[in-house]
């Protein structure tokens, strides 16, 4: 099958393109996008990488055929991902023990504590904090990652099916879902009884294997390909969700995430994703 190189980035600079296009052996350079170019006819190449580190240009072979309109499921993690903060870390700076539980967090993103055990960690230094803290970590510290409402625009124009599934919590992924009209939202509930925080978390959790269980239910339930399916996300707790998706990107993600990933975006915006998904054609 044919692939052609797609380099992005906020400033494309013409002698790392031409550079690139040279290392590859590409024949043409086709801009398809302000800040995305293809570059037809090329190979892998072992400098490609260093190449465009150097340059702060995010890269991916995409196949000549592939279409975003070919896609019918796309499912994303949240906190880092489709938001610019981990909450849990954020509800934790209210009770004052932010370092405490972010300690945690980024250890559990690098894979390095089982997440179940570190998620039970964490929500137990809540304990007794008013719940008012989470409408206050929705209202003043939540920003979507750059890109994250043009991504989801063009998704569902395209008609494909958009999940929000989190290791994080209901009550930021159901008004996320309302705001940039996910089709489905999973994620863990944070027990409040008489207005404060319990410490614990309700039913079932949400963890890696969850995830990917979301997207196998929703590809079959969709009678979808797993060449249709599209997951995004940034920890550890992604990587089984990356496992079972056609098409898997990390997101200014962790070492252990990126290398198991089909494609990296550590320069762009979210919307960069849709060049390598054959968007614009």
């Amino acid at each position: 099958m044919t692939q052609h190189l797609v380099l992005q980035g906020a400033d494309v600079d013409t002698v790392a393109l031409k550079f690139a296009a040279k290392l590859t052996g590409s024949t043409q350079i086709q801009q398809i996008h302000p800040s995305a170019f293809r570059l037809l006819g090329g190979s892998p190449h072992p400098q490609l990488g260093e190449l465009c580190e150097a340059a702060q240009l995010d890269f991916g072979w995409v196949p000549d055929a592939r279409r975003l309109q070919d896609f019918g499921l796309f499912v994303t993690d949240m906190d880092s991902t489709l938001i610019s903060i981990e909450c849990i870390d954020e509800i934790a700076d209210m009770a004052g023990v932010k370092a405490e539980v972010s300690a945690v967090t980024e250890a559990a993103m690098r894979g390095e504590i089982d997440f179940r055990e570190s998620l039970l960690r964490r929500v137990a230094h809540l304990k007794g904090l008013d719940a008012s803290a989470m409408e206050r970590v929705y209202e003043e510290r939540l920003r979507l990652n750059p890109g994250a409402e043009v991504l989801l625009q063009h998704l569902k124009a395209a008609g494909l099916t958009t999940v929000l599934v989190s290791g994080g919590f209901t009550y930021f992924t159901q008004r996320l879902k309302e705001r940039l009209g996910f089709d489905h939202a999973f994620a863990n509930i944070l027990e409040v009884v008489d207005g404060k925080l319990t410490g614990n978390v309700v039913g079932e959790i949400v963890d890696a294997a969850a995830k990917r269980r979301v997207l196998e239910t929703l590809r079959d339930r969709l009678n979808l390909r797993e060449d249709q399916t599209i997951a995004m996300g940034d920890g550890a707790n992604d990587l089984e969700l990356f496992a079972a998706a056609g098409v898997s990107c990390a997101y200014q993600a962790k070492p252990v995430v990126r290398v198991q990933a089909s494609y990296a975006l550590d320069f762009n915006r979210l919307d960069a994703l849709l060049p390598l998904l054959g968007f614009p054609a």
